[in-house]
């Protein structure tokens, strides 16, 4: 582990903090979209709030096409976004959750999130929207989830868990809190499986303050460990690229318009520029995953 890499409640504190600051905030709130902070699909769009939409819908729509469970011998709960009660985990502004009530028809969405000042924009855009009565959010961490066994018919993320001291603990927890045939849903920046080199992703591992980043193979692997069945992975990784460019030369553009100094500034795009490095070379990957807890 790197001297800046750190563990346990140390990086939840890291995570939390950066995403609470104000240059955080106004960075994703101004640059990023305003609703999101998660990686867009641009086939369609080069705007990076319609591309982050792209994102949430063609999960959504992954998740309400799988309906054919019954033909693998599992259950249908969850294929029913109407009927379904969702935990969005890393939830950041809720984004994603609005846009799961307000266009797919989730019965409801409870938000679980570790940053207060996220959260309470979360609250904000959600009670602007008029959603209060089908979406909640809730102050945590997804590693220690605060509700009961078997409480969700899905539990969703956003590129989220990349950030979780013990991934393998937020596994354990989502399939704790998951009801029998319930689904998982999810997307994560990742390193390439078989990665030779590691360190040539060390700007990455020491940016976020951990030692690695999963990988296709790790969910795979862990998930199945824990009783899942792979329904669907979809490797997009050529969005990641996409996206971090975006957001750096939008960050770059619309440097004026931000309170933040030009030394923040510079140094966000070039961490984003480390992003786009290793997803040119290969080494880091993103894609869509869905899993049917058994």
């Amino acid at each position: 582990m790197t001297s800046d890499a750190m563990t346990g409640e140390a990086g939840v504190a890291v995570a939390r903090d950066y995403y609470d600051s104000s240059d955080a905030i106004e960075f994703y709130s101004t640059i990023w979209g305003g609703e999101d902070i998660h990686v867009g699909i641009y086939d369609d769009t080069r705007d990076i709030r319609e591309a982050s939409a792209t994102t949430v819908d063609t999960m959504a729509r992954l998740l309400s096409s799988v309906t054919g469970a019954s033909e693998r011998g599992a259950s249908e709960t969850g294929s029913n976004l109407s009927q379904a009660h969702v935990l969005d985990i890393g939830s950041g502004y809720g984004g994603g959750a609005r846009r799961l009530v307000s266009k797919h028809g989730a019965g409801h969405v409870t938000c679980l999130n570790i940053a207060e000042e996220e959260n309470a924009r979360n609250r904000k855009l959600t009670g602007e929207a008029g959603l209060l009565d089908r979406i909640d959010v809730v102050d945590g961490s997804f590693d220690a989830l605060p509700f009961d066994d078997g409480a969700f018919d899905v539990v969703w993320s956003q590129d989220a868990i990349l950030h979780a001291p013990d991934r393998g603990a937020v596994l354990d927890e989502v399939a704790r809190v998951l009801k029998p045939g319930g689904r998982f849903i999810f997307t994560d920046p990742m390193q390439a499986d078989g990665l030779s080199d590691p360190s040539a992703l060390q700007p990455i591992y020491d940016r976020i303050h951990l030692q690695n980043l999963a990988s296709f193979g790790f969910y795979r692997e862990g998930l199945k460990a824990r009783g899942f069945q792979e329904v669907e992975v979809q490797d997009r990784s050529r969005q990641l690229r996409n996206h971090y460019a975006r957001v750096a030369e939008e960050l770059d553009s619309r440097r004026g318009e931000l309170s933040a100094s030009d030394e923040f500034v510079d140094r966000m795009i070039a961490g984003l520029g480390h992003w786009v490095r290793g997803a040119d070379e290969g080494r880091l990957t993103w894609g869509i995953m869905l899993f049917r807890r058994t």
